[in-house]
């Protein structure tokens, strides 16, 4: 399935693409374009959108993208639901309500500036949400001990 979404990737626009081809659409194919672009590129090319103004995969009530793909698909793993928390924290400028936002936000700046292609940007940061993830699913598993 194709997937469209804003160009110049940041937090949100790399976590999203990481949930969906690890656990939504493992044959996703990503398509980042102007802002303005996004609804007729989605109804031309028969993408999915996500993470642009008005689209059912975007933020709403305080939840980012990456929150609404997760319960659009009923995803349950409490690794990603805790991941999410960061996300959110990270994307929705509330880097104080989760002490690792700071930190996601940094990263993604410095990836941007490394690779401002959009492609490469998610080549090379899908391997900091892969090892986020796993930190996530240890801090889960320590809380139900």
């Amino acid at each position: 399935m194709k997937w469209v979404t804003r160009s110049h990737v940041h937090v949100d626009r790399v976590a999203c693409p990481w949930l969906i081809s690890r656990f939504v659409d493992s044959e996703a194919e990503f398509l980042f374009v102007p802002k303005s672009q996004v609804d007729r590129v989605a109804k031309e090319a028969g993408a999915i959108p996500f993470d642009a103004p008005g689209v059912e995969l975007g933020h709403h009530d305080g939840q980012c993208s990456f929150e609404a793909i997760i319960a659009k698909y009923d995803l349950q793993d409490p690794a990603l639901l805790y991941l999410a928390k960061i996300v959110n924290a990270a994307d929705t400028d509330r880097l104080e309500a989760h002490p690792l936002a700071a930190g996601l936000e940094a990263i993604a700046t410095g990836y941007s500036l490394r690779f401002p292609g959009d492609m490469e940007n998610l080549e090379h940061q899908f391997a900091v949400y892969d090892s986020l993830y796993a930190w996530c699913r240890l801090q889960v598993a320590r809380q139900a001990k």
